[in-house]
């Protein structure tokens, strides 16, 4: 959690809010390739793609 903490203090400090939608969107991904590892989700991911 602390490292949450300190990317806010960073953006916040250097004003560097541009990085935000870039680092939500990589972590919705990940949680995506994450869900599709073999479980009972798989199916309906599967068909955004």
């Amino acid at each position: 959690m602390s490292f949450f903490i300190e990317f806010y203090r960073f953006l916040r400090h250097r004003k560097k809010y541009w990085l935000l939608p870039i680092f939500i969107f990589l972590i919705l991904f990940g949680g995506l390739i994450i869900l599709s590892q073999g479980s009972a989700v798989a199916p309906f991911i599967y068909t955004l793609f």
